[in-house]
């Protein structure tokens, strides 16, 4: 049986980020990839926004790996010319009620570590974005935009510039636990075993976890998913920032976005789903206006069009506490070399790097 170093299991973003850590540590990488190509799920298939770390409870892995995150990141991509621009948002608060809403956001932001949130009254939020109907706003000059393939491909590329390798439509099917490390059986391949092992395997990284023989299932969450629409503006942007109402339940909102090339596209809902299904249903715009309007009356009828979706990997359910991302380790499972990250949703771009380091610190 050939023998490997370390083997990580999915080349998303977060994937590819540990995969380049562990290659420039000196490791011996080689990433195993069910699809035919890079980050083809969660990381291609979201806002590609830079978050600032606004959102998460303070102490959390999600808010400490965003705001390290999105440092590691600007420095990244101006480094490495990987496209993107920070743009600034505006979160509003539609209605007077939101007032205390928006000021407990600034406190947990600087709890946190954001220390640059901005309240504005509404003449000042209108003086940014004149199209904007809102009560009051904050403005998060840290959050931007990124080209979230260009920054797959710059990582992947320093990981194989340092010696790792690649492999697509190779899907792990089974992996067994021994004191010699981990016997993985991919579709398609031989059995190889490898002392190093990282599932970050995105929406379907549970399921990898529950085939590994001799893992403690119970240390398993559920997989869940949350699928999120998006649809685009069949006109010029009104904005030049990004817009987030308050946030609601199990997401941030109907939110407005723009892209690198200024084209402004609205999303996501959230509608929970059984399996993995990326069909825009375009009656499902229907219900974006009103949230729209509350903050851009000016949005005209028959303006949105079916753009994209993506899922979000959930480890709860609808009505829950909003889980922590979850980075097992040997410490929290008592398997050497093995790290699992579980729910890597959202701000799981902008964390990469940060969750990067983490597991490497982990399996050191």
């Amino acid at each position: 049986m050939e023998r490997l170093d370390a083997v990580v299991i999915g080349a998303g973003v977060v994937g590819l980020a540990v995969a380049r850590a562990l290659s420039m540590a000196g490791r011996e990488v080689v990433i195993l990839e069910a699809e035919d190509a890079i980050g083809t799920h969660t990381s291609s298939r979201n806002s590609e926004v830079i978050h600032a770390g606004i959102y998460y409870r303070p102490g959390s892995l999600k808010a400490r790996a965003c705001v390290e995150g999105r440092q590691l990141l600007y420095e990244y991509c101006a480094k490495h010319d990987v496209p993107h621009r920070r743009c600034g948002k505006l979160i509003v608060g539609t209605d007077p009620i939101h007032l205390k809403e928006l000021q407990s956001l600034k406190s947990r932001a600087e709890a946190n570590g954001v220390a640059d949130l901005v309240p504005l009254t509404r003449e000042q939020a209108l003086a940014l974005e004149p199209e904007l109907s809102c009560a009051a706003a904050l403005h998060s000059p840290s959050t931007g935009i990124i080209d979230s393939h260009a920054l797959m491909l710059a990582f992947l590329g320093d990981a194989e510039r340092h010696g790792a390798m690649l492999a697509l439509k190779s899907a792990v099917e089974r992996v067994r636990i021994s004191p010699q490390g981990f016997e993985l059986h991919a579709r398609g391949a031989d059995a190889v075993l490898c002392s190093t092992l990282v599932n970050s395997a995105g929406l379907r990284a549970p399921t990898v976890a529950k085939a590994m023989e001799g893992f403690n299932i119970n240390l398993i969450p559920r997989e869940l998913y949350a699928k999120g629409n998006y649809y685009s503006l069949a006109r010029r942007s009104p904005f030049s920032r990004l817009v987030y109402p308050v946030p609601e339940p199990g997401g941030l909102g109907v939110h407005v976005t723009i892209d690198l090339a200024g084209q402004a596209r609205f999303g996501p809902d959230v509608e929970w789903v059984e399996r993995i299904d990326y069909a825009v249903d375009p009656a499902r715009a229907e219900r974006f206006y009103a949230a729209i309007r509350r903050y851009w009356p000016g949005l005209p009828d028959g303006a949105l069009l079916p753009g994209y979706s993506g899922i979000r990997p959930k480890t709860a359910g609808p009505g829950e506490p909003t889980p922590d991302f979850q980075l097992q380790g040997p410490v929290a499972h008592g398997v050497p070399g093995l790290v699992h990250l579980f729910g890597i949703e959202s701000p799981g771009l902008t964390a990469s790097l940060s969750l990067a380091d983490t597991a490497l610190a982990e399996l050191s």
